[in-house]
């Protein structure tokens, strides 16, 4: 995994020797469809004697948010290539939206593959709104670019290399505040554009063994305290949830556990991090329809996220302990698989009647949850492509969220933040009642097997597994995790790397 160098300059845009520069543009609709430069963009609209506006125009412009427009440039300014961004109206306020930026940015350093340098001039902000102005700016321009190695054997025909060097446009370069964003931004990036490598990874690459390996590896390396589980460790600790799922496998269930501990922080806040990795899911016995199975490899995006973010934190080193759990199984069927009638003996003692072994979700998480809170935390976290209910409530954009008041309160405002928007759902009664077992202490599903409320069936599961007195939020990015349409602003195909910025956000603000 490569991703670009970062850099902050102060140069006048227009005298920038770079291959392409990106600035913004404002439709004004109020004025028949005029355009407006953004700011940032001056010396280079005084550069073209006041025909930019009516060039870009010709060329198809409009300053529709995330629309990206090329010129070349003929020696006006220092740069041979010209892209304009739309960023839609004007805005009212002292900042543009924070999304629109990183969709912006994204789009236009997307569209510059081929490039070796590109400068961006997006708008700056007042000293109230630079930081996170800044941070947009920077995150969406660095995950724009992300391209998936592969596995081609042979070059591909016209496929242009993503841009190798991206310099930043700042009032002021060596300001210490920029820079710090700089950095932080260059660990955010690398965390999520590793999410998103090894939620691409295909399913037989990245078998539950292998994937707890690089985790492990990864997080050794960053300095964080490392614990794998086996098979034979999960079974004698009574992980009943991820042995279960696990045990229809050749490749045997791994649970990982990577902690952080701040240091000089006396009785720091506590936080769990907890992700579902299932590295491909066929639905066990509950097989799945073949159409559209082989994007089962995402299932583990969960965990992935989870490893990723403890790596930023352990590089960003904030002033919270955090632990991250990762429940890593793959769930096939064989004459070994668990099946729908079973009752499966949960980590915290719950006894779990199975009715479809296509929810193994929230089977290996409710073990993990059970273990997080077994080991002392005030925050637990937990996030899974757990339900298809999620993508037919909210789509592909929006996290369904349930958890306890505090938790979820907390995940909105993040994923406000980040440009991870996440919908509170409840955690009704009956949804509960539904799930009552006559032989166990719940079933996994609805007793009669009604998919009504199947979103809420799994946080309504999961809650059994947080013990009392612990805020919580269960956080299902089924459909936010995989992108299967063309690129968009900066998400590309494939695995997004939702919700790395918003975890990441959440122990900021603790």
């Amino acid at each position: 995994m490569t991703q670009p160098s970062l850099s902050l300059v102060d140069t006048d845009p227009a005298e920038l020797a770079v291959d392409a520069i990106v600035i913004g543009l404002h439709s004004q609709p109020e004025e028949d469809g005029a355009l407006l430069p953004a700011a940032g963009a001056e010396s280079i609209a005084a550069a073209f004697d006041g025909k930019l506006t009516a060039t870009l125009a010709l060329l198809g412009a409009s300053g529709a948010a995330g629309e990206v427009t090329k010129l070349a440039t003929l020696g006006t300014i220092a740069a041979p290539l010209l892209v304009a961004v739309g960023l839609g109206a004007e805005p009212t306020g002292p900042a543009p939206d924070l999304e629109t930026l990183r969709r912006g940015a994204g789009a236009a350093v997307r569209a510059l593959a081929g490039s070796r340098t590109v400068a961006v001039a997006l708008p700056p902000a007042d000293d109230a709104e630079a930081g996170p102005v800044l941070r947009a700016v920077l995150e969406g321009a660095m995950l724009g670019g992300y391209r998936f190695a592969g596995y081609k054997t042979k070059p591909q025909k016209g496929r242009r290399e993503p841009v190798a060097e991206l310099q930043l446009h700042v009032p002021d370069a060596s300001d210490a505040a920029a820079l710090a964003e700089l950095r932080r931004a260059e660990v955010v990036s690398r965390s999520v554009r590793l999410t998103r490598d090894w939620v691409n990874m295909p399913p037989n690459e990245l078998r539950p063994a292998r994937f707890a390996d690089l985790v492990a590896e990864a997080a050794t390396e960053a300095g964080l305290g490392v614990e794998v589980l086996d098979f034979e460790q999960l079974k004698a600790g009574g992980y009943g949830g991820i042995v279960a799922v696990g045990q229809g496998s050749e490749a045997p269930p791994r649970l990982v556990k990577l902690t952080y501990t701040p240091e000089g922080v006396t009785d720091p806040k506590r936080v769990a991090l907890v992700g579902k990795g299932i590295t491909f899911d066929t639905g066990g016995l509950s097989i799945k329809p073949a159409a559209g199975m082989w994007e089962m490899k995402s299932d583990m995006a969960g965990a992935a996220a989870v490893g990723a973010t403890m790596l930023a934190i352990a590089a960003l080193k904030p002033g919270v302990a955090v632990s991250g759990y990762l429940a890593i199984a793959e769930n096939m069927p064989s004459g070994s698989a668990y099946r729908p009638g079973d009752v499966i003996t949960m980590f915290n003692g719950k006894r779990v009647e199975v009715f479809n072994t296509d929810a193994e979700g929230r089977m290996v998480l409710g073990d993990a949850m059970a273990r997080a809170c077994a080991d002392g935390t005030d925050y637990l976290f937990e996030t899974s492509t757990l339900t298809g209910g999620q993508v037919i409530s909210l789509g592909k954009r929006i996290a369904g969220l349930m958890g306890s008041d505090e938790a979820t309160t907390l995940v909105e405002a993040a994923g406000a933040a980040v440009g991870e928007p996440a919908w509170r759902m409840p955690l009704p009664d009956d949804v509960r009642k539904g799930m009552e077992s006559e032989i166990a202490d719940i079933c996994q599903t609805n007793a009669n097997l009604d998919r009504a409320g199947h979103m809420l069936q799994g946080g309504v599961f999961l809650r059994e597994f947080v013990a009392e007195g612990v805020e919580w939020a269960h956080i299902d990015i089924a459909g936010p995790s995989y992108h299967t349409g063309e690129a968009t602003g900066y998400w590309t195909k494939g695995g997004t790397g939702v919700p790395v910025r918003t975890l990441l956000e959440l122990v900021g603000s603790l």
